[in-house]
């Protein structure tokens, strides 16, 4: 029987479907580079541990209902909708760390793992995605500028979808992208 916490920065926290927690997510979670640079099915940008253009942010977390890593795992894969690849999880019985978060942001996955041990969980697990920006957009690499004119370019629809989930997110994802399109959506509204 572990005790398994699961790490949100994004739509988890006010959207968990079919995540099953104990209770709603609590700010302290671990800081991580957080930015909207990946492009999600319906073409909104969404929130990814990004090490090389995240901005360091306060993450949230709960307590899975789960009591064993796979079935916590699965969980959130579930809600996720994406492969098991897509799910990172730490141990600290062990320092384990699951192959694939450490290939996409070791430092990130390190810093969980410190987080994890501190805070005394048996276990964490996150989305693991990394930014697809570029192989999405066709645009260079991610960057703040980028984003404004990939946002720009969006069908109406999209647009809206993407500019809720951009207002959605936690007051402590503050990245430059965020200050950046917070100005530009306040002198248009």
């Amino acid at each position: 029987m572990m005790n398994i916490a699961v790490l949100a920065w994004g739509s988890l926290i006010w959207d968990p479907r079919t995540l099953a927690c104990n209770g709603a997510f609590e700010t302290g979670g671990p800081v991580l580079p957080i930015e909207f640079s990946r492009v999600s099915r319906n073409g909104r940008l969404t929130l990814v541990i990004d090490p090389v253009h995240g901005t360091l942010c306060s993450t949230q977390f709960a307590q899975s209902t789960h009591s064993k890593l796979a079935q916590a795992v699965e969980n959130l894969r579930s809600r996720e909708g994406t492969t098991l690849n897509g799910i990172g999880w730490v141990k600290t019985s062990g320092q384990e760390i699951s192959s694939s978060a450490f290939e996409r942001h070791p430092g990130a996955a390190q810093e969980i793992m410190s987080w994890a041990t501190k805070h005394k969980w048996d276990a964490v697990i996150w989305t693991a995605l990394g930014s697809n920006f570029e192989r999405r957009t066709g645009l260079s690499s991610f960057s703040t500028e980028n984003a404004i004119t990939y946002l720009g370019s969006l069908p109406a629809e999209t647009k809206r979808l993407a500019i809720e989930y951009i207002l959605s997110a936690p007051s402590e994802i503050d990245t430059p992208f965020r200050r950046k399109f917070t100005s530009i959506f306040r002198t248009t509204t």
